[in-house]
């Protein structure tokens, strides 16, 4: 049997908090393990606070760089009003992945409730770079990795997935 092999991913992952630090970032951790137990790359990893500007700064570093090709940021996503990270990102998005969210929150509902409504998880892209933004619990990352991140991740994921369009893109330079 002629297994197609994955394509392997160039990912980054921030954590928007306050109090984390490199040696406490759970979901970060979580996230960068699972990004390598599926094959990919984690390329750039950092930790910043509640501040829009700042995020935006280092997202937009990271969308410029050629060599990251998704963005996964976890923190900062609730409708507490500290919570910057919908602020920061949307404005730096092309196209906006509409069913992430959606989805993210109906998988949410079945753990939290009717707490899942405060839940600002989304997903787009921006140069060529795919951005999704978790919340920063650990439950919430592992939820979205586990339901929706890892499969689309996976160039050998049908009907269909993120990864391919790398696999494109690759093929073309």
């Amino acid at each position: 049997m002629n297994e197609e092999r994955p394509v392997s991913l160039a990912c980054a992952v921030l954590t928007v908090s306050d109090t984390r630090s490199a040696g406490d970032d759970t979901s970060g951790n979580l996230l960068a393990q699972s990004l390598a137990r599926e094959g990919h790359q984690c390329v750039r990893r950092d930790i910043v606070r509640h501040d829009r500007y700042q995020i935006r700064r280092i997202l937009s570093e990271w969308i410029a760089d050629p060599e990251v090709q998704v963005i996964i940021t976890s923190g900062g996503t609730g409708f507490a009003p500290r919570d910057q990270t919908q602020a920061a990102v949307q404005p730096l998005l092309d196209r906006e992945v509409p069913g992430f969210g959606e989805l993210f929150r109906q998988l949410s509902h079945g753990q939290i409730g009717s707490s899942a409504v405060q839940s600002g998880a989304f997903a787009g892209l921006a140069n060529q770079t795919l951005i999704f933004c978790l919340p920063g619990s650990n439950n919430a990352c592992e939820t979205a990795w586990e339901h929706i991140l890892r499969e689309q991740l996976d160039s050998r994921h049908r009907p269909c997935n993120f990864a391919t369009q790398f696999k494109k893109r690759e093929e073309e330079d």
